[in-house]
């Protein structure tokens, strides 16, 4: 998780997502209240549900670790094979408009000759 966590496009896409939160937070106050409340509610499942699943966890925690090499091993092949994972969100944007741009150019040359 956290070697996803730390990949530049999805680091950049949650940072965008919680600049939009926060904003939208201050804002609107009806929107606030709302999502301060679901965010008390979260908390308190999440601590809730930490103490059940620990145990569980302890168990499990050789097999987690296999897993978690494993899948560890698969991203890195993953972010040689797609290099786009290490751009950020708004460099992605900015190339696709700029391509697209470039392609729609390149149509009406082709119509218009």
């Amino acid at each position: 998780v956290n070697q996803v966590a730390n990949l530049t496009l999805v680091s950049s896409a949650c940072d965008m997502v919680s600049t939009a939160y926060t904003s939208t937070k201050e804002s609107h106050p009806y929107i606030r209240s709302v999502c301060d409340a679901a965010e008390k509610g979260v908390k308190s499942v999440t601590e809730a549900t930490a103490s059940c699943v620990q145990p569980v966890l302890t168990t499990l925690e050789p097999h987690v670790a296999a897993a978690s090499e494993y899948a560890s091993k698969g991203l890195d092949k993953l972010g040689e094979k797609l290099p786009l994972l290490q751009k950020p969100v708004d460099w992605i944007i900015s190339d696709t408009k700029e391509l697209v741009s470039s392609r729609v150019a390149d149509a009406k040359d082709a119509v218009s000759s």
